[in-house]
């Protein structure tokens, strides 16, 4: 029997092995140093980690937008298009985890919370070149539509940029599909 998954706010005890999964999971992340970990954490508006036998196997980082001192391509990007954002900056699940619904479960925590908040759109980016197709798939499944791309560090990555509508009216439209 699998042992059973609690959700939770990441402790500092999780703090060195959430960023060796972040850095890990390099290149569908940006690897970190130990201070640039520290930064997310402070500038997280949610992060919370997927236990099981008490032990970290996934993450989720989310961030509040616009208005972060946070220099992310994407960040940018999802600042300049709406005014008003929750935005995944990163989902780890360890490979021995996957395929279990973690980050899935994660996602909906996270949107969870964005409604009780006020928010109205959900917004995340997934690398197409290189590509990474499982995530694109997760997030279509998930209920995020591309709402653009662009060509990062310096045109060696391109992403799409993808939004979820968390509440009936939000801002999600066609209208920015570029």
């Amino acid at each position: 029997m699998e042992r059973s998954v609690s959700l939770g706010p990441v402790t500092p005890a999780d703090h060195a092995v959430l960023l060796d999964m972040n850095n890990q999971a390099a290149p569908a992340v940006n690897a970190l140093t130990e201070e640039e970990w520290s930064t997310l954490l402070e500038l997280s508006v949610w992060t919370r980690a997927a236990h099981v036998g008490g032990a970290p196997v996934a993450f989720l980082l989310g961030l509040d937008g616009p208005g972060l001192d946070y220099r992310s391509e994407n960040y940018a990007w999802f600042s300049a298009a709406f005014d008003r954002f929750l935005y995944v900056d990163r989902v780890v699940v360890a490979p021995h985890a996957r395929s279990r619904g973690l980050g899935g479960r994660l996602y909906d925590a996270f949107a969870d919370f964005g409604t009780r908040v006020g928010h109205s759109v959900l917004c995340a980016e997934v690398n197409i070149d290189p590509p990474n197709p499982g995530s694109l798939r997760f997030h279509e499944h998930h209920g995020f539509r591309p709402v653009g791309e662009q060509d990062t560090k310096g045109g060696s990555v391109r992403v799409r940029m993808l939004a979820r509508e968390l509440r009936p009216g939000g801002p999600v439209g066609g209208d920015l599909v570029g």
